[in-house]
Order: C-alpha cells, then sequence, then structure tokens
C-alpha cells in the first residue's frame, strides 16, 4: 500500500512537471528582432517603440548582398534598390512559424522607382510577382504585405528578382516567430461548391498571405494597437447589405482569455466590439442574415479565420446560440457556452475554396424558426491568409548564384581545399616576413623625414585603431603622413568629454561639436558614432582628399583621432553656421539678395577648384545647403567630403554605387550609376533654387507637384511663374536682369541631360555677371548674358568680371593663391603644426 501512494505520489508530480513544462513550451514574449530599415545605416524607432536596424548595420544574425544594390534616403525613410537578383538572410529556429512583412513605399524617392518590376521569393515559393508601383501601392504612400511562413531552415532567405533591365526595391523588412500554434495543423476544409469536406492540412502550405483582417462593428485598428503590429480594418466596405446589421455597443470590459497565448490571436479592442442583427430591418428572421463578401483570386485555398467573443448575451448570462454560413451551403451552429463555457473569446479556423466566383462569403443568422433561442447573431473579426499553392514555385533559374551546392562536388572541393592550404602557409609566410622588414624600414624613413607619428595604414601608433580591423575590401590609405593626429584626450579635453552643451549639429556620419584646443583655437569636431562600424570608408576619404585641397571657399582641415573605437574628424570651426539656418531660421535676420549672390558665388568657386583645380579632381557628391558653412564674415565654405570622388574627371563617367542626398540628387546619375562632376551642378541648381525661394529641396507636406523643389521652380520658370514662389523677405531686392541671369543659371544646371549643363567654370561666371547685373546702375539689356559678353569685348571686360571657362584657374585670385598641386600632406600643414597636434 505505501509502494503504490509513493508510486502515485511521484506519477503526480511527474504529471505537475510536465504540466509546467507545456505552459512554459507556451509561453511568448514579442520579440525585438529582426526588423530592418532597408538602405540605411542609421537606426529608426517607429510608432509602436520597435527599433529598425540599418541593414548596413547587419549583424552576425541577419545579412544581405549589397554588391548588386544601392541605398537611397529621403527624411528619416530609405529604400535598398536591387538591379540584379538578391537576397536578404536571417539565422531563424527551425520548424517553427514565422511572420513576414515586407514594406514599399516608392514615392517621393525619385520617379524612376515608378518603373521598378520584380518578383519577391521565399522558401522557393514566388509570394509576390510582378510587382510594380501601381499594382503594389495604388493610391497609398505605403504597402505592408504579410506572410505567414513555416520555415524548415536554419538560414530564412527573402530573394529579390527584378526583370530584366528592371529594379526591384525594398524599404524595411519584419522576420519574426508566431506565437505557439497560431496557425493551425489543420482545419475543416470547405468545398467550393459550399460542400462539407474532411479536415484539411493546412500546415503543408508553407506560404499564407494576408489579404484581408477585418475588425467587425469596430473602429479601425494600427499596428499600434495590436500586440503583434497588425492592421485591421473596418468592416462596412464589405457587407452586402448594410441595413441588416447595427454595431454593438463596445464592452466596457476587458475580455478575460483561456490561456496566455491566446492574448495576440486578435486585440482586445476586437472582441469588445462586434455587429449584430438589426432585428427592426425586417419581420421575417431569413432576411435577417448578416452577409460579408470578401473577393479572392479564384480557384485558390484560403485560411478563413472568424473572431466571437458574446459579448451581447455576457450582459445578460444568457450566451447567444446562432449559425455561422460560409458559402452558400456550408453552416455551422456557434454555441459559446459549448465552445469555452461562454467566458473568453474564440475563434475557429477553416480552409476555404474561393472558387470559380473568387467570391468568401460569410454570414450569420439566427437559428430556425423551432429554436427556442434569442433571435439574434453577431460576429467580431474575420481573417483572410491565400496559401501560396504550386503555382507559384520559384525554380530559382533567374538567380544561380542562389543554387544550393551539390554533394557530388564537396569531395572535390575538400581536396582542392587541402592542396591549397599547404600554398597558402608556405606563402603566408614568406609575405609577413616582407612585411616586417618593410615596415621597419618605413618607420625608419618617416623617423627622418618628420618629428610627427605618421598615420601608418591608421594604425594609430601604439594605440588600438579601429580601422586596423577592417572588413571592406579597399586598401588602408597610402603614404600618409599627416602630422596631425590628436590624441582621443585631447579631444574629450576640447569638448568637455563631448558635453551635449556643445553638440551643434549631427549628420550621418556622426555627431558635430564646438570645442576649443589648448592653444585657444575653436573647431568643430566630428565624432562618428561610437562603435557602430559605419562610416570607415568616409573617415579615410575626407582624410585624403582633404589632405590635398587648400582653398579658402573650402572648410580646412585641423586633424583627426583614431583611437580604440573612435573616429573623429577635427576642422575650423565656422561662427555662422550653414546655409540652411539662415534660408529658414526665422530667429536669424534675412540674407540679403546681394548676400546670397557672394555666398553662391563663394560656393561655386570652391565646387570649381574641386572639379579643376585639385589635384586628380574631385566630385563633391553631397552638395546641399546643409554642407555649405559661412564664417564671421558670411563667406562660404564648402565642407563634407564623406561622399567625395577623387580621382581624373577627364573621363566620360564613373561608374559608382549611388550616394547623395534626396531631393537633390542627380537623376541622370540615380538611373545610370555613372557619376560625372556635373552631377554636382545639378545639385548645386537646386541649392540655388532653394537659395532664390527658401524652401527645401523635398516638402512632403506640400501638393504633390510641389514636393520636389527642383522639378517645381523648372515648371514655374517654364510658365514665367518664378516669381511668385521666390522668398518674400527679397521683396523688391532684385534688380529684374539679375533675377534673368540667376534662373537662367538654375535652369542650365537642372537640365535632365547632363551634356546639356554647364561646368561649375560657366557656373561661376554667370553667377558673378548676376552681381554685376545687381550691382549696376547702368541698364542693360535684357538680350546680354555671359555668351554675348564673351564675345567681341575688350580685355578689361573680361578682367573685369573675372573668370572665363578655361580661364578661371589663371585668373581667379582665389585659385592663383590658394592652388598647389605639388605640395605634400605633410608640406600642406606645415603651418598648422603646434603643441596640440601629434
Amino acid at each position: 500500500m505505501e509502494t503504490f501512494r509513493s508510486s502515485l505520489f511521484i506519477l503526480s508530480l511527474l504529471f505537475l512537471l510536465l504540466s509546467a513544462v507545456h505552459v512554459f513550451a507556451q509561453t511568448y514574449t514579442p520579440p525585438d528582432k529582426y526588423f530592418v530599415k532597408c538602405g540605411s545605416a542609421s537606426n529608426f524607432v517607429d510608432d509602436t517603440g520597435r527599433i529598425f536596424v540599418g541593414d548596413l548595420n547587419a549583424s552576425d544574425t541577419f545579412r544581405f548582398t549589397p554588391r548588386n544594390s544601392r541605398e537611397l534616403n529621403r527624411q528619416n525613410e530609405s529604400v535598398r534598390v536591387f538591379n540584379q537578383p538578391a537576397f536578404y538572410e536571417f539565422d531563424v529556429e527551425r520548424d517553427a512559424f514565422y511572420i513576414v512583412r515586407l514594406h514599399f513605399s516608392p514615392k517621393n524617392f525619385l520617379a524612376d522607382l515608378s518603373a521598378a518590376l520584380f518578383d519577391v521569393s521565399a522558401l522557393g515559393v514566388f509570394v509576390l510577382k510582378n510587382v510594380n508601383a501601381t499594382n503594389l501601392i495604388g493610391n497609398d504612400s505605403v504597402s505592408i504585405k504579410e506572410f505567414f511562413l513555416k520555415i524548415n531552415t536554419e538560414k530564412f532567405r527573402i530573394v529579390f528578382l527584378p526583370k530584366s533591365s528592371s529594379i526591384a526595391y525594398i524599404n524595411a523588412i519584419e522576420v519574426f516567430p508566431t506565437p505557439p500554434d497560431f496557425i493551425p495543423s489543420e482545419a475543416q476544409e470547405i468545398i467550393s461548391d459550399g460542400r462539407n469536406g474532411s479536415a484539411a492540412r493546412v500546415s503543408p502550405f508553407l506560404v499564407l498571405h494576408t489579404i484581408y483582417r477585418v475588425n467587425v462593428g469596430g473602429p479601425e485598428i494600427l499596428m499600434e494597437g495590436d500586440r503583434l503590429w497588425r492592421h485591421w480594418e473596418k468592416d462596412d466596405a464589405y457587407l452586402l447589405n448594410p441595413s441588416s446589421a447595427v454595431n454593438s455597443d463596445i464592452y466596457s470590459s476587458t475580455p478575460q482569455y483561456k490561456s496566455k497565448t491566446d492574448v495576440y490571436f486578435a486585440p482586445d479592442i476586437v472582441y469588445k466590439s462586434a455587429k449584430q442583427l438589426n432585428r427592426n430591418a425586417s419581420s421575417t428572421r431569413t432576411s435577417l442574415n448578416i452577409t460579408w463578401s470578401f473577393p479572392s483570386r479564384k480557384h485558390t485555398v484560403n485560411l478563413l479565420r472568424v473572431h466571437f467573443y458574446d459579448i451581447i448575451g455576457e450582459s445578460t448570462n444568457k450566451f447567444l446560440v446562432f449559425d455561422l454560413y460560409i458559402g452558400d451551403s456550408f453552416s455551422r451552429t456557434i454555441d459559446a457556452s459549448m465552445e469555452v463555457g461562454g467566458v473568453y473569446p474564440f475563434h475557429l479556423d477553416f480552409a476555404v475554396d474561393s472558387g470559380e466566383s473568387g467570391l468568401i462569403n460569410v454570414s450569420v443568422g439566427p437559428l430556425g424558426e423551432n429554436q427556442s433561442v434569442q433571435f439574434n447573431a453577431f460576429l467580431n473579426g474575420v481573417e483572410i491568409m491565400e496559401a501560396m499553392d504550386e503555382h507559384s514555385k520559384d525554380p530559382e533559374i533567374s538567380a544561380p548564384w542562389l543554387e544550393k551546392s551539390k554533394n557530388k562536388l564537396v569531395g572535390l572541393w575538400v581536396g582542392l581545399a587541402v592542396g591549397v592550404f599547404g600554398l597558402i602557409c608556405m606563402l603566408g609566410c614568406g609575405i609577413w616576413f616582407g612585411l616586417k622588414w618593410r615596415k621597419r624600414k618605413t618607420e625608419e624613413a618617416s623617423y627622418t623625414h618628420t618629428q610627427w607619428s605618421p598615420l601608418s595604414a591608421f594604425g594609430g601608433g601604439s594605440t588600438h585603431s579601429r580601422l586596423t580591423d577592417r572588413t571592406t575590401s579597399s586598401s588602408p590609405l597610402p603614404n600618409l603622413n599627416l602630422g596631425l593626429k590628436f590624441s582621443l584626450a585631447e579631444i574629450k579635453t576640447a569638448t568637455n568629454n563631448f558635453n551635449k552643451k556643445f553638440l551643434v549639429g549631427e549628420g550621418g556620419f556622426g555627431k558635430v561639436y564646438k570645442g576649443v584646443l589648448k592653444n585657444g583655437m575653436k573647431v568643430a569636431v566630428k565624432r562618428s558614432q561610437p562603435g557602430a562600424g559605419q562610416g570607415i570608408s568616409e573617415f579615410e576619404r575626407e582624410i585624403t582628399i582633404l589632405s590635398r585641397i587648400r582653398h579658402r571657399h573650402l572648410v580646412s582641415f585641423i586633424g583627426y583621432c583614431d583611437e580604440g573605437l573612435e573616429m573623429v574628424l577635427v576642422y575650423e570651426f565656422l561662427e555662422k553656421g550653414t546655409l540652411r539656418e539662415h534660408l529658414y531660421n526665422s530667429k536669424l535676420p534675412p540674407l540679403a539678395w546681394k548676400k546670397r549672390l557672394e555666398i553662391c558665388i563663394g560656393a561655386a568657386r570652391g565646387l570649381h577648384y574641386l572639379h579643376k583645380g585639385s589635384a586628380g579632381g574631385i566630385i563633391h557628391r553631397d552638395v546641399k545647403s546643409t554642407n555649405i558653412l559661412l564664417d564671421e564674415n558670411l563667406v562660404a565654405k564648402v565642407s563634407d567630403f564623406g561622399l567625395s570622388r577623387a580621382g581624373p574627371l577627364d573621363e566620360t563617367h564613373v561608374s559608382t554605387d549611388i550616394k547623395g542626398t534626396f531631393g537633390y540628387l542627380d537623376p541622370e546619375y540615380f538611373r545610370t550609376q555613372q557619376l560625372t562632376e556635373k552631377s554636382d551642378v545639378y545639385s548645386f541648381g537646386v541649392l540655388l533654387l532653394e537659395v532664390l525661394c527658401a524652401r527645401p529641396a523635398l516638402n512632403p507636406t506640400l501638393p504633390r507637384e510641389q514636393i520636389n523643389l527642383a522639378e517645381w521652380g523648372v515648371r514655374c520658370k517654364k510658365m514665367e511663374l518664378l516669381e511668385e514662389i521666390i522668398d518674400p523677405k527679397l521683396e523688391g531686392q532684385i534688380e529684374p536682369n539679375s533675377l534673368r541671369k540667376f534662373s537662367d543659371t538654375i535652369e542650365k544646371c537642372l537640365q535632365e541631360d547632363a551634356a546639356n549643363r554647364p561646368t561649375m567654370a560657366d557656373v561661376l561666371w554667370d553667377l558673378e555677371y548676376a552681381l554685376q547685373l545687381q550691382q549696376s546702375t547702368a541698364p542693360r539689356m535684357p538680350h546680354e548674358d555671359s555668351e554675348t559678353i564673351g564675345i567681341g569685348t575688350s580685355s578689361t571686360a573680361i578682367q573685369r568680371f573675372g573668370s572665363i571657362g578655361s580661364s578661371v584657374l589663371r585668373d581667379d585670385p582665389d585659385m592663383s593663391q590658394d592652388v598647389d598641386s605639388h605640395l605634400t600632406a605633410s608640406e600642406v600643414f606645415s603651418q598648422m603644426k603646434a603643441d596640440h597636434g601629434r
């Protein structure tokens, strides 16, 4: 007997333990990954509080193929564009259901995205076919496509396949596991003619695509109102006979759920609201059925989920019993007291064939005449998910680089790897000894050359440098020995340990602080985000470019810090801030027209020097009002060379990934990925229009035709309405001929075809002429312009107006004073050596 009791106790304990394990297995915590902001190096927090990680910050657990893509940005939004097959890959849990959402928002970037045509594949199934901006977005600015996938691998890929010569794009991606038992393993099958079928397995349909999610009788529910960040629309648009139903009163109490995971099936508000029969509509019961009709693709199987919670009968403790109809013939009696005891919300799942009509009709109505029950019926919510079946199979023929390795090749690769390994070891040893010898010789030579410690491959001396841990394929900067390296301690002293009070700006590379060096010099300190792993190429590029240029209209480079995880650039501090601040900040005095012209001329001189005066030629690549800085005398200086491209500009173009700022971005460069100096000219044309109108390059709050300043300005110019969009603060200041010359220059810069745009030398000439027209008291004929003056005028006239075409380098005093292509980096900055630079 005692033995029996002991056995019973052990069995009871085991049962409790198994129950606890079961409960534990059923718990679910809303995940924090994966939420990806595509085409961005920065993270973004949405209205739900989720952190969308920029895909350029891809971690070890998710990755993508950047070689076939480019990123585009506008304000807080971004998009990744693919011109070849490419994929995102995520580390996931095997044999689990995942929610995948794809965000598409192509509008307001550039019109070119409207020409996109592509497919999207996942798990070998085309989840989206022939996607384009029209069928995807319609009249909305954003579209979110949601899928439920049974993933049977540990590496999950979403593949984007552009059609022929078109492109594909994606703005954001969500990939996270569903709660336990969220997708049923089987559901009641309903044949297309309405007949009952056997229990149909749902799980073999690896992909379900959400096509409807409806809150019946209640308000629209946005993502922040749902525990799984879903969107629920109102049901009224799907009612066949609106007079047959009325909305119930919103239930005041919070529903109680049968299990902890049941709360995720629908938000509380879905169960706190419903549609019920309008019993005043007719005296016959048969006409009082409430019917919702949902169009779908013909002959497709759909997972239909209907939600119920008897908030009508619960108040009287007399739970309603009524019929649910699907299609023409299928019916099922709904009795909440039998389903969940009447006190909990519940849902039912069905596998419904849409048949030849392509319609899925759902109805609720009272039981027959002989049933002694309450005369009512209700419904709380409807979800319909289309099963992606065999016709959607993706053979992956168009993306051979995605094919899996064949087992028969494994032995070959292993043998080859073993053979090559020994050779690599031998070569590696030889290279290592050679580099050690060369490094020692280089250090000895650099020590005799200068007293400053070199920036040897960004090594940072004895302090470990982040740039020695490069993961990019580019090589370190060659022969760079600026002697301008600051220690991190010196930078922290100058900025009071990066005190927020010293923060003066923030950009794509990082934050900008005002600082004061030991010798009293005021500096601007640009600090990358510590440990973000981004901006290494921009950091290198700025040092490389700024070490070889010097011009009064380019911001002066003071030094850098590369220590640990820190990347810091130090410039001269310009008291008056950015040009943009002076155009839009109402607290600052408005700039007079003459001063605006002088600022534009200064910026044009700086850009012209970059194009033609600097060794090798440089394309700035990010000309905009925030990158034009002003000193205490409002003299313009071009800044921020993190995106600049150095190299000979006598070639037709340079093929490169798209970089820049939307609104200023050259549309031809965007289309072709072929960068020329004329791309800077286009951006400068937008800047000139911004100076004239004092409004941003992009403003989504304006009417559609006015969002893009460049397009709007050119349209107004052609319609002779330009004077109506000029900054009101300039009223009465602009001499008409000066305005005509200035606006003509804008129109030339903004030509769609880069070949039709002027050079920066021509732009500079025209702006100087516009200034002369503004200052001149002698009347000038409207037909006078730079071209006519350049023909048949005296040499004194040319001298007066400064620079014409190729003569700019000789006649521009700024150029003659500041250009010396023979200076080395050390010589350029030799005059800056001070006790604070190391």
